[in-house]
């Protein structure tokens, strides 16, 4: 197995029992007496799945098949040429700061930054690419960055182990979001930094992998365990509306060939749409109607009460 420093720190855990696990060229070892769970390493990749607590399977894996992500050329390169209709209005500005912020906790000596869902770079994680920081690109599927296979259900690391966990365009995915966070808050040190930015209004994405949209107040309620730093709404109303126009006219075809041209019309006839979002973005308006919205936050030992949750409303209607 490739000597990639991640694997040499000692925070990972058995993702059945929480047990201290050993890597070797082609396996991974629970050494835990009462559990002794073994899980393969394919193609350089650990496969640390709890299947009780996951929809994917180790043998999806084994096996090389598609699950969220779908490796097809034809499509990406489709995609590359077409101009995209959303626009990220915050995320590198946000993961700058949370960057800076992990340094600054750290007394800048090496942190260790888990990105579930981290196949593939997203609006700005590029960012965090670095000798300076340990970077755990962790994914439920074979993609151009995953280091490990991980389920967000059952995070094989060590309580206290990480300094900041990024979520992005990822809670919309998981089974169960409030499952998800609260292994989040487990593996964080305390301090240590979450940001994590979600949909509310948006279309179904990466088909049947696609589950819960949220307001801004219950994003704010899903991560209560957290003290805010900042939030707010990553991608705008004009956004929101570029996706129900692209999928309404979906609606009119099921012949994927079809779909693609009307894909391809609403990307080209459409994409200039997001751009209004940068005189929207500072309206109260934003927060009842965003396409997405973003939070960062640090892990303090306090839990908002419901009542208070309330109080966070900062939309117009």
């Amino acid at each position: 197995m490739e000597k990639v420093d991640i694997f040499y720190l000692n925070i990972w855990t058995c993702p059945y029992c929480k047990g201290a696990i050993k890597f070797s060229s082609n396996k991974v070892i629970c050494q835990s007496t009462h559990c002794g769970k073994k899980f393969p390493i394919v193609s350089r990749i650990p496969v640390l799945l709890n299947e009780d607590k996951s929809v994917f399977c180790i043998d999806d894996f084994i096996r090389n098949k598609d699950t969220t992500f779908k490796k097809s050329s034809l499509k990406k390169i489709y995609n590359i040429m077409l101009p995209s209709i959303s626009n990220n209005l915050s995320a590198e500005r946000n993961l700058e700061k949370f960057k800076g912020l992990i340094f600054q906790k750290t007394n800048n000596a090496k942190p260790i930054i888990l990105i579930l869902g981290g196949g593939v770079i997203t609006t700005g994680t590029q960012i965090l690419i670095s000798k300076d920081i340990y970077l755990i690109e962790s994914d439920v599927s074979f993609a151009p960055r995953t280091k490990v296979i991980i389920d967000a259900h059952s995070i094989p690391l060590a309580d206290c182990s990480v300094d900041g966990v990024i979520l992005q365009a990822v809670l919309e995915h998981v089974i169960d979001p409030v499952r998800v966070i609260s292994e989040v808050h487990r593996v964080l040190k305390y301090g240590g930094l979450i940001y994590a930015s979600t949909p509310f209004m948006q279309q179904v994405h990466f088909r049947q992998y696609d589950f819960t949209r949220f307001t801004y107040l219950g994003h704010r309620r899903l991560l209560r365990e957290f003290t805010e730093i900042e939030s707010g709404a990553f991608a705008g109303s004009a956004v929101a509306l570029a996706w129900s126009i692209k999928y309404f006219l979906l609606n009119f075809s099921d012949s994927k060939i079809t779909r693609r041209i009307i894909t391809a019309f609403s990307s080209l006839c459409f994409f200039w749409l997001k751009y209004l979002d940068f005189l929207l973005k500072n309206k109260k308006g934003i927060y009842d109607s965003a396409s997405g919205f973003y939070f960062l936050g640090k892990k303090e030992g306090k839990i908002i009460s419901d009542k208070e949750i309330l109080k966070f409303y900062k939309g117009a209607f």
